[in-house]
């Protein structure tokens, strides 16, 4: 693998522009496509098939054609002034006037006036009319919402206060956007402060740039013929832009070291590339293992996120490999800090600098007299006192993990966003003026198929919805609604409770459990569905599919680790640290969104449950993560011990070459994550904020503390693994032993290699 990447930094520095303009070609292809490309449309029909509240859907599609049952709806709420009843004459005729005008327009297929409906609350002070859209959200035009807010707006001026609730009339915020540019810009930062060079800092920057703007584009181009939407791409565009920053960086801090160490530019490049690079390909392989897994979930939109993020890792992989070395070809020297280019031309001068000879050769083949720095006094600390900080890295994260163990998941509504939104407004006036469950009913569709007497047919769903409506914790139930063909009828109850308290997800459990009998005492079957019961039935399924997620992921990993590392012991550490360190960030992600901890800081509106989605997301792309700063750190020592370092020492190397590296990586990627935790969506918030907390953890608690004070009491056992294994295991060389420790002579032609490289410990 070293010897291969080697020869293909090489070749990219060789042929810079050849290089350089094939990318350029690719980004104009891939935005050509964009472009041209028919748009996306978002595709909810079958969110989750296989849970019950999805079949439900899915048979009122089939049996009842004409209800759209995917097609928009607004919920026109309507509060009269203190003191006063919307049954007033005049806040009535104003109410009829807005529905009568929407009515009206050419999209809507039906508005329900509240006085004829009955959907007046007991004191009169509130009620609502349901407009209905032919067209679902996406199809919905600027035109059609404009008309139906004019008409808000003059029911507004007769006094009334009017809150508009529904899919129809909900701004969705604009994906990514500011949250890039914010998590560019301190990206920038960290970058500058890293370096001390803009040359150095705007690399990594440009290439990831690149890189996400290829990714964006090629989703854009397929979403139409894939289903994909911008959704999807959010997760790509935000772990695109933070490994595609990281991965440059491995690379040019690399190049910057060999460069440092006397080495000419075109053989700079190739050990960078062949070393950092070997630990950039199999760092991106273990985050693609991550979002590819997400396909075993069993949720289209969670699969088309995972494959679409996994996309941008291969692109950013691929830059950094091909891009970066071809950029650095253009200019070598002005990624290097001020004293190693004043170094630089006292070589080419012809004059020694830093102990080593004319030529460029390292004294003895080998940088002599490695200094200390921060890295090498850290890891020397951890040494001395291994049992201490392993016992304060687990003690803590436990502390912080802690209340995972109170996780409750769902899927915030209008409940979670601001009450300066008309959204909220409308959902706390309804739940004020009929109750909390009445944002939440539940759907009941009756499939009376088998029973062949139409007669028989009404009394089987008449039964089911009295037995249904006479359950504790149901409020009401509607009047049932038959299809044309008489073979299904629809009706919602409304619960007592709303739709994230617990004693709902027990009345949806309680009604389901009735079936059976309603089953064989009538010959007619029901299901229930509704967002409330879809909500309940996804959460239930992806808390039911974590462990084989998990099971799958780690297992792939390890496998992986295995072969890199070539050691039995390293990768169960790395396994284990991983799981450390998301429970922790689970656990910070649940005391702010759902106790409500520090939430004002954070613009989080309402604590409330986590979304289902977050803690599948968080453990796949935290455990890609993980092993990312996982390969690039153990790989230094793992190349310093292969190369003749004791085990201790190995580990003093590895944080003297890799720990402000992995520390600037780590900065970046939090700094990447926190722009989004700015973003208007609620999963977009708490999908940034646990990741920047999980990459905290991961990289600065597990990486730089548990790891080394784990090897430091491992010592050479560390490196084992049973000959049997060895032998059968690939060797994929990512510590770049196949190449020696290379020197080269002043035209860059290999001029000599250390000694063979010790092998670790077999038994």
């Amino acid at each position: 693998m070293a010897t291969l990447l080697y020869r293909l930094g090489r070749t990219a520095f060789r042929r810079r522009w050849l290089v350089t303009l094939l990318w350029v070609a690719i980004v104009g292809g891939a935005g050509a496509g964009a472009v041209m490309a028919p748009a996306a449309s978002d595709d909810t029909t079958s969110f989750m098939p296989g849970i019950e509240a999805q079949k439900a859907f899915d048979l009122i599609g089939e049996r009842f054609p004409g209800s759209s049952a995917d097609g928009a709806t607004a919920q026109i709420v309507f509060i009269a002034p203190d003191g006063g009843k919307v049954t007033a004459a005049d806040e009535r005729e104003a109410i009829t006037t807005l529905v009568e005008r929407a009515v009206d327009e050419p999209r809507v297929s039906g508005a329900v006036d509240p006085f004829t409906a009955g959907a007046v609350s007991k004191d009169g002070s509130t009620a609502y009319a349901t407009v209905n859209f032919q067209v679902s959200d996406s199809e919905l035009t600027d035109d059609d919402r404009a008309a139906l807010e004019r008409a808000i707006d003059e029911a507004r001026a007769s006094g009334l206060t009017v809150e508009a609730g529904g899919s129809a009339l909900t701004v969705q915020p604009a994906a990514g956007g500011s949250s890039e540019v914010i998590g560019i810009a301190l990206a920038a930062v960290v970058l500058l402060i890293t370096f001390g060079s803009l040359a150095a800092a705007g690399l990594p920057l440009l290439t990831a740039v690149v890189g996400v703007g290829v990714s964006m584009a090629a989703i854009m181009a397929l979403g139409s013929a894939l289903g994909l939407s911008m959704t999807s791409g959010t997760l790509a565009s935000m772990l695109g832009l933070a490994v595609g920053i990281d991965y440059a960086l491995f690379v040019v801090s690399r190049y910057r070291e060999e460069r440092a160490a006397g080495r000419d530019p075109y053989e700079a490049v190739g050990i960078a590339v062949g070393t950092a690079g070997s630990a950039v390909v199999f760092a991106g392989l273990t985050v693609v293992i991550a979002l590819a897994g997400l396909s075993v979930i069993g949720v289209p939109m969670l699969t088309k996120m995972g494959l679409c993020a996994a996309g941008a890792v291969v692109v950013a992989v691929l830059i950094a490999l091909t891009l970066v070395p071809a950029l650095l070809g253009m200019w070598p020297d002005a990624v290097l800090s001020r004293r190693s280019r004043k170094g630089s031309r006292n070589r080419k001068r012809g004059r020694a600098t830093d102990g080593r000879a004319a030529d460029g050769r390292a004294v003895g083949g080998r940088a002599a007299g490695a200094t200390e720095n921060g890295g090498s006094r850290w890891a020397r600390f951890v040494l001395r006192r291994p049992v201490t900080v392993l016992v304060l890295c687990v003690a803590g994260l436990g502390v912080l993990a802690l209340p995972a163990t109170e996780l409750e998941m769902g899927m915030p509504g209008a409940e979670s966003k601001s009450t300066a939104s008309t959204e909220r407004r409308a959902y706390d006036a309804l739940a004020e003026g009929f109750g909390a469950g009445f944002n939440g009913p539940l759907t009941v569709v009756a499939d009376v198929a088998d029973v062949k007497d139409p007669a028989d047919a009404r009394q089987a769903v008449k039964e089911i919805a009295e037995r249904i409506g006479s359950t504790d914790g149901v409020v009401s139930v509607s009047s049932p609604r038959f299809n044309e063909a008489g073979d299904a009828a629809l009706f919602s109850a409304v619960p007592s409770t709303g739709p994230n308290d617990e004693k709902t997800k027990d009345l949806v459990q309680s009604i389901r459990a009735e079936r059976a009998g309603l089953e064989s005492a009538t010959g007619a079957t029901f299901e229930v569905t509704g967002s409330t019961a879809m909500n309940i039935d996804v959460a239930q399924a992806l808390q039911d599919a974590l462990l084989p997620y998990l099971a799958v992921i780690v297992g792939l990993a390890l496998l992986l680790l295995l072969v890199v590392f070539r050691s039995l012991l390293v990768p169960v550490k790395a396994a284990f640290g991983f799981l450390l360190s998301v429970l922790a960030s689970l656990g910070a992600v649940v005391a702010v969104f759902q106790w409500g901890w520090g939430a004002d800081l954070l613009g989080v509106e309402q604590p409330g449950p986590i979304m289902s989605l977050m803690p599948i997301f968080l453990v796949g792309i935290v455990f890609g993560l993980a092993m990312d700063y996982e390969v690039f750190l153990v790989a230094r020592m793992r190349e310093a011990y292969v190369h003749g370092d004791r085990a201790p020492q190995a580990v003093v190397t590895g944080f003297r070459h890799s720990a402000r590296v992995v520390a600037a990586a780590a900065a970046i990627m939090i700094a990447v994550f926190s722009g989004f935790v700015g973003a208007e969506e609620s999963m977009i918030k708490t999908i940034g904020f646990g990741l920047a907390v999980a990459v905290l953890f991961d990289a600065f608690v597990v990486r730089m503390a548990f790891v080394p004070a784990v090897l430091a009491l491992l010592g050479d056992k560390a490196w084992w693994i049973p000959r049997r294994l060895d032998r059968v295991l690939p060797h994929v060389d990512v510590e770049g032993s196949g190449l020696g420790t290379r020197t080269v002579d002043g035209g860059g032609s290999v001029a000599g290699e250390s000694p063979a490289p010790r092998r670790p410990a077999r038994v």
